[in-house]
């Protein structure tokens, strides 16, 4: 399956901090549930989160997120306030 992502779309500034953060999380390709409740919020939360990022992003899915994640590990921390 071949993944493409614009980079002209990677606006990673366009992300909040904890955005970033699930962003961030996201490439280690664990549930929400983990991801919850280690960074201390609802499995709820994470899923908005990730729609939100999904979508500022111009990406496809939770899963093209993950990818951009692990590609662009040092753009995403580069642009944490």
């Amino acid at each position: 399956m071949a993944v493409a992502v614009r980079e002209d779309a990677l606006d990673f500034s366009a992300l909040t901090d904890r955005e970033r953060e699930v962003l961030l999380l996201l490439a280690t390709g664990e549930q929400t549930r983990w991801l919850a409740r280690r960074l201390g919020i609802a499995e709820r939360t994470v899923r908005a989160h990730t729609a939100s990022i999904v979508r500022k992003l111009d990406l496809k899915s939770r899963f093209e997120a993950a990818i951009v994640s692990h590609l662009y590990e040092d753009d995403i921390r580069g642009t944490c306030g």
